[in-house]
């Protein structure tokens, strides 16, 4: 069949048919040779041509019947070998040094949807790749690329056919007489994979970066609250440290007033009256005191000034100024001396140890309450130790909020719950580490940690005891009181008169 095509497709290209039993031109012998010469090979070519020309010797007769045994031999793997390679899935082609087309299976010619003109033997690789391009496949620039690409043997490339649709994977290697054979393998399949996969990653990384600069946003517009929620409250607290002095003045006034209504009325029932009247401005000074020392050391107003102290000196007077307080709770609060120095601001440190001393005596019935100091390496561990209520262990992290009190704290002690609240805040703003262990029902131990220095005091001056001093008559005693509220220095006019001074005022 393909024998017939190509004797056809000669015919038509020199315009005269050819008829059987007319002596072959010069142009005839040599496309037969060719057409042999790509079936076995050329010089068997030559050789079955010579055989044929002395087929009119009578001492050829062996040799022709021994060459037809061969030709049919030879058709018969020809046969054989181009069913194998019709079965193959991928396309197979065979060019000679030429580029002529000499061998191809069934696959190439469906993978490019060739008609059958296409595929004959001695048809140029030129003419193929022409079609294509013809047909639109493929551009006019990809004919001459494609036939430098096939010179490139070993390296796959991938050709793309414009009017089916189907991406070609070409593949080509050399051929030992000089021509080459090229293998097509159809792999739509796996482009149009490749193709959504990367689509789907372009579509993730598109949302990824739209969700990143929606998160972004929010997190912008959160910070941006927060920064706000921060400032006013900042300002809040700046205003009431800044605003202390003019909120506790009215205070002060009236607890002098009532001092000296105190002085004036009998100890009947108006003076028990007028007595809870000055605790009760009492406890109010004391309670605004607590928030206005939270506003400070939360605003920054309360600097540290340190310096280099014993703490044996600051303990003990705490331990002198709450005796009188343990004592009318029957507590037996005891000191334990110590020569450790600290280097910290004494004032805020005596303030925070002072909160704890207060607790302990607040929410501690009976037994007693230790003051000391311990030596952990290069820290002084301050501890103030009670025999009170004690806190559940799920609870301690919740004592050193503002107006945060348990339930056996409010029925054992007046308070809002400020006292830990000013503890913490300024452990923080000395950078003191704060440890609390309690055991409930059996008592609570608080312990400062700060760093003790290496450096030593002179030893303090033994306490000398003052004789007391002498009582003073204030009858016609002149004093003067310079104050800038008007109502303080009233309150201290009426109350020193009631003793029997003399008193001027100036603001």
């Amino acid at each position: 069949e393909r024998t017939e095509r190509s004797f056809e497709t000669f015919s038509a290209s020199q315009g005269a048919r050819l008829k059987g039993g007319e002596q072959a031109s010069i142009g005839v012998i040599r496309f037969s040779e060719q057409l042999l010469a790509s079936a076995v090979g050329s010089s068997s070519a030559r050789l079955i041509l010579s055989l044929l020309f002395q087929r009119n010797d009578p001492n050829a007769k062996d040799a022709f019947r021994l060459l037809d045994d061969a030709t049919e031999a030879l058709q018969y793997n020809r046969d054989l070998l181009q069913i194998a390679l019709d079965q193959m899935a991928q396309g197979i082609t065979v060019f000679d040094k030429d580029f002529r087309l000499t061998c191809w299976n069934r696959q190439f010619r469906i993978l490019f949807d060739l008609p059958a003109d296409m595929g004959q033997v001695g048809i140029s690789l030129h003419r193929i790749l022409r079609f294509l391009a013809e047909r639109g496949d493929i551009s006019d620039d990809q004919i001459v690329d494609a036939l430098n690409r096939l010179t490139i043997f070993g390296s796959p490339w991938q050709l793309e056919l414009l009017v089916s649709g189907r991406t070609i994977e070409l593949r080509s290697n050399p051929m030992p007489d000089g021509g080459l054979v090229a293998t097509y393998a159809d792999i739509s399949a796996r482009v149009a994979a490749d193709k959504a996969l990367k689509q789907a990653n372009e579509l993730l990384e598109l949302r990824v970066e739209n969700r990143t600069a929606e998160l972004t946003r929010v997190n912008a517009e959160l910070a941006q609250a927060q920064m706000f929620a921060e400032e006013a409250n900042l300002g809040k607290t700046r205003f009431l440290a800044a605003a202390g002095h003019d909120i506790l003045q009215p205070l002060n006034a009236a607890r002098l007033y009532a001092s000296s209504l105190m002085e004036r009325v009998p100890q009947d029932g108006i003076g028990e009256t007028v007595s809870n009247i000055e605790s009760s401005l009492e406890s109010v000074e004391a309670i605004l005191g607590a928030v206005l020392d939270i506003s400070r050391l939360d605003a920054g107003a309360m600097k540290p000034q340190e310096s280099r102290f014993r703490l044996d000196q600051m303990l003990r007077q705490i331990a002198n100024d709450f005796l009188p307080m343990a004592e009318r709770k029957t507590l037996d609060l005891r000191m334990v001396t110590s020569s450790l120095v600290v280097e910290t601001d004494r004032n805020l440190l005596r303030r925070l140890v002072q909160n704890l001393v207060s607790n302990a005596i607040k929410y501690t019935r009976s037994g007693k309450i230790l003051i000391g100091v311990r030596r952990r390496g290069d820290l002084a561990e301050i501890q103030v130790i009670d025999t009170g209520m004690g806190i559940d262990a799920n609870e301690l992290g919740f004592v050193f909020q503002e107006f945060r009190r348990l339930d056996e704290g409010i029925r054992e002690a007046e308070g809002l719950g400020l006292g830990l609240s000013i503890v913490d805040r300024i452990a923080r703003v000395l950078r003191l580490e704060l440890q609390m262990h309690s055991d409930k029902g059996k008592g609570t131990r608080v312990s400062v940690l700060l760093p003790a220095t290496c450096s030593s005091l002179e030893p303090p001056l033994p306490e000398q005891v003052r004789p007391p001093a002498p009582q003073v008559a204030l009858h016609g005693l002149k004093i003067i009181a310079i104050d800038n509220d008007a109502r303080i220095l009233s309150g201290m006019r009426l109350l020193l008169e009631g003793w029997g001074c003399s008193v001027e005022t100036f603001a």
